[in-house]
């Protein structure tokens, strides 16, 4: 782990723009497949049901197991009922805080999510926290958008994220109201956005392989070609290059609002690493998924690699404190995020107060 004044990474990182536009359209195969999910009814919903200001309330609760809950939440601000996957504290016969946890690009619609490709559940055992997991979003940034798109429809994720949702959760989980929020990829971007938009919602953020900067033309061209990976309009979006909402949703621009945040922000360089094999997570031996999470999820690690160092020049020049684990090798994909869950959490939790 590294402290901001780390080391440039390698001088091949910085001739990758071009090649990363390519493979973030390329890379389906590291967003996944639909997947469906179902559950039993929970036995204690509460008798009288959580709704915030706005109107958005619990619709129901669904018990997985005796730790895993789905709850479903109506947005008013999105029309529309919202997945979250929950894992409850280890010992909720107290108030414990939360930690929400986002999905990258797929949004948790697909096969690429924390549970499926970690051991979140498994992680998060023997922890006093409530985990939740919004799903849907896909390729939204999880931010509000200014008009509803016709392939990603209405998203208002941010009003969702940090008005609507979490005085329900608190109410139904009976929570502590200590937050904490971490998310990967097109995430790690969305969790200092959603950070700086609430800045006391949030006592800590983990931000994984995220580029933090939207209004550089890097910055533009990397969120233009993960929203339009699944036919959505980014104009729709922030508006056309130089509407002021590019520059306003920009960590980069607005980083005097993440101070008094603890920040864990970590990023590989897109060299092959401990996780690239054909042993590794997720290969099983299957050549052509490695050659892929080499090639695409090296291309995009390195250009989330510029930004993540010049968040951090940012940072410092602002007197800014935050921690940043910069890997020497490491590819765009789940081992690596697994990791930087693992090794952000001491952090997190003593900003949780657990």
């Amino acid at each position: 782990m590294s402290a901001i004044g780390h080391r440039r990474a390698h001088p091949i990182i910085g001739r990758c723009r071009a090649l990363l536009i390519v493979a973030v359209v390329a890379s389906s195969s590291l967003f996944g497949q639909v997947a469906v999910a179902s559950a039993d009814e929970w036995r204690t919903l509460p008798t009288d049901t959580p709704a915030s200001a706005d109107g958005s309330v619990l619709d129901r609760i669904e018990e997985i197991d005796g730790r895993q809950l789905n709850m479903y939440v109506y947005s008013a601000a999105m029309e529309k009922v919202i997945l979250l996957e929950v894992i409850r504290p280890a010992d909720a016969s107290v108030p414990r805080p939360t930690l929400y946890l986002l999905n990258g690009a797929g949004g948790g619609q697909d096969s690429a999510t924390w549970k499926a490709k970690t051991d979140v559940v498994s992680f998060f055992a023997d922890k006093n926290v409530n985990v939740v997991t919004p799903v849907g979003g896909a390729f939204s940034y999880y931010t509000d958008w200014q008009k509803p798109d016709p392939t990603l429809g209405l998203n208002k994720w941010t009003t969702f994220l940090t008005e609507e949702l979490p005085p329900i959760v608190d109410a139904t989980l009976g929570t502590t109201g200590e937050n904490a929020i971490a998310g990967l990829s097109m995430s790690g971007t969305s969790v200092l956005s959603l950070a700086q938009s609430a800045p006391s919602l949030y006592r800590a953020v983990g931000s994984y392989s995220g580029c933090a900067e939207t209004s550089t033309q890097p910055g533009r061209d990397y969120v233009t070609f993960v929203v339009s990976a699944r036919g959505g309009d980014v104009e729709n979006m922030w508006g056309p290059p130089g509407d002021p909402d590019w520059v306003a949703n920009d960590p980069v621009v607005n980083a005097e609002k993440l101070r008094g945040i603890d920040l864990y922000i970590s990023n590989g360089t897109g060299l092959p690493g401990h996780h690239d094999t054909l042993n590794g997570p997720d290969v099983n031996g299957d050549v052509g998924v490695l050659a892929n999470q080499v090639i695409v999820g090296g291309i995009i690690e390195a250009g989330t690699n510029q930004c993540t160092y010049r968040l951090a020049d940012r940072l410092n020049s602002l007197g800014i404190p935050a921690t940043f684990d910069f890997h020497p090798t490491g590819t765009h994909s789940w081992g690596y995020w697994q990791d930087d869950l693992h090794n952000s959490w001491p952090m997190i939790a003593s900003s949780l107060g657990i």
